[in-house]
């Protein structure tokens, strides 16, 4: 499939992408040239906060790390700690606050769905789902618009996967009106004999599409979730993914019985940025190249273009290395 061929944009066109104008500079430097639309968005949504935490991995890098029972640290899809008798609890923490200020219920919804393929990314089978809320005051009548859609997302999507929510706290502070904070977690029950890490590795070996079919919803939500919210971030509803939990329960349950056969080398979910980031994250990981053939990828409209095939951010979608010879297996 053809991208557009190499052009300069607008200071609108690059603001519209979440980049500035010393970004977009940097982007030329190292391409030697003007990236085409695709390129400009790939880079977009790789260098957004909410892909390479530019502004916060300064102070991340505060947190400890290590540890004599944690197996696996920051860097994967979700941490993996030994809590000895031969188990091994994977969880990770994430925030959905400005999808969830747009569309509330899927906004939530796709927060749960995602934290929820970080874990069984690994190959742990999740097992529990924790929140923390955070609103404007209850006298607004947005806030209870947000709070009544949150708590109705993030209860659906858990109960449909068939996951609980086993606990929560929620506040609320005039601080918060119109910014909520949505924070899941979820935890999960290592069940294959390794961790399965995301890090691609052997020349040659296939790289497989899993899961649902890819369309125009969610587009830039990366840069999206990046960006300060205004009284114009409501027009960003495209930007907000649109989840489908019962396709997530056998998603779970197919990956765990492939990660079980050691045909898989490494797998990736793709959550933020979508094809873009799923692929280029594991080829760096594993300090190699990777191709793929976008006419290849199943797409549930018609008439789209590779912005939009690297772009969305459809949910319940993944990414495999396996081992060259062992596709069918699969």
């Amino acid at each position: 499939m053809p991208t557009n061929s190499s052009t300069s944009f607008s200071p609108e066109e690059i603001a519209a992408e979440g980049l500035t104008p010393s970004e977009y500079e940097e982007i030329v430097q190292r391409l030697g040239r003007h990236p085409n639309k695709a390129e400009l968005g790939m880079f977009g949504v790789m260098w957004s906060e909410h892909c390479c935490y530019k502004n916060s991995r300064p102070l991340l890098k505060q947190f400890p790390t290590e540890g004599k029972r944690i197996l696996v640290g920051p860097g994967e899809n979700a941490g993996v700690v030994d809590l000895g008798d031969g188990l091994q609890l994977a969880f990770k923490i994430e925030s959905h606050n400005h999808p969830s200020a747009v569309e509330p219920f899927q906004g939530a919804a796709t927060g749960v769905g995602g934290i929820l393929r970080d874990i069984f990314t690994m190959g742990a089978r999740p097992i529990a789902v924790l929140n923390s809320l955070r609103f404007g005051t209850l006298d607004n009548a947005n806030t209870r618009r947000l709070f009544n859609g949150v708590v109705a997302g993030i209860s659906h999507y858990g109960n449909c996967v068939g996951v609980p929510t086993v606990g929560g706290e929620v506040y609320f502070d005039r601080a918060y009106t119109g910014n909520p904070l949505v924070n899941v977690m979820a935890l999960g029950l290592m069940e294959t004999p390794e961790i399965v890490t995301s890090g691609a590795s052997g020349v040659g070996n296939p790289v497989l599409y899993v899961g649902s079919t890819t369309g125009r919803d969610g587009m830039g939500g990366a840069s999206f979730a990046s960006a300060e919210l205004t009284d114009q971030s409501l027009d960003d509803r495209p930007a907000v993914q649109v989840g489908d939990p019962f396709l997530e329960k056998s998603l779970i349950e197919a990956c765990l019985e492939a990660f079980q056969t050691g045909a898989v080398v490494a797998a990736q979910d793709m959550g933020a940025a979508g094809i873009t980031c799923s692929t280029s994250e594991m080829a760096a990981k594993g300090g190699l190249g990777i191709e793929f053939d976008l006419d290849l990828v199943p797409a549930r409209e018609t008439g789209m273009v590779p912005y939009e095939y690297l772009l969305s951010e459809s949910q319940e979608r993944m990414l495999f290395v396996a081992h060259k010879g062992r596709e069918q297996e699969l």
